[in-house]
């Protein structure tokens, strides 16, 4: 069975989005429960604040190499992945199926219930948290958050939070450049 939304087809059999490119990922494991209800916004630039290039990719497949920056030192060897990336450019990057759980919330609680990561699904935009993020990355994060509302119709928008939020004090992101009004704006829910 597939949903389709917007130019974005998700198949549900195997929890990807057709239309993103797919990027080799080891660090996910079974979710242990069914229930995904919650939406994680968060982001990412390798090195900080610089964008492109290919160092995203090999630190969710594991494979970053440390020579390359010295803040790569700090991080080759941790284990973290994210369901999706979009990048500067728009571009749409699945490392890990939906049903599938992603390594992207760490220690967390949303509305007293802790391990987001059994529950959620997590969206990396490529950015900081002081540097605006571009217009084809929220166009592109709006059409994905349709077809994830519609394929898990428990994630609504008073569901839909940013790293900050459910890791407050230990994360940041997506940051105060992260402009949720403008996001919301584009979701059928809006008022």
């Amino acid at each position: 069975m597939a949903v389709t939304t917007e130019q974005f087809c998700l198949n549900l059999h195997n929890g990807l989005i057709e239309q993103a490119r797919q990027s080799t990922c080891p660090h996910y494991d079974d979710r242990e429960c069914d229930d995904i209800d919650l939406l994680v916004i968060h982001n990412i630039s390798l090195p900080p604040s610089q964008f492109g290039g290919p160092y995203i990719d090999q630190f969710f497949a594991g494979c970053l190499d440390p020579e390359v920056d010295r803040f790569f030192k700090e991080i080759a060897g941790i284990r973290v992945s994210s369901h999706l990336l979009i990048r500067r450019d728009g571009e749409l990057v699945q490392y890990v199926p939906f049903h599938k759980r992603a390594w992207h919330a760490g220690v967390s609680s949303f509305n007293g219930r802790e391990k987001c990561n059994d529950f959620s699904i997590g969206i990396e935009l490529e950015g900081t948290d002081e540097i605006p993020y571009e217009d084809i990355q929220y166009e592109v994060l709006a059409k994905v958050t349709k077809l994830l509302m519609t394929a898990y119709p428990k994630i609504t928008q008073d569901r839909i939070t940013g790293h900050c939020n459910i890791a407050p004090g230990r994360k940041t992101d997506p940051g105060p450049a992260f402009d949720w009004e403008h996001y919301f704006r584009f979701l059928p829910d809006f008022e």
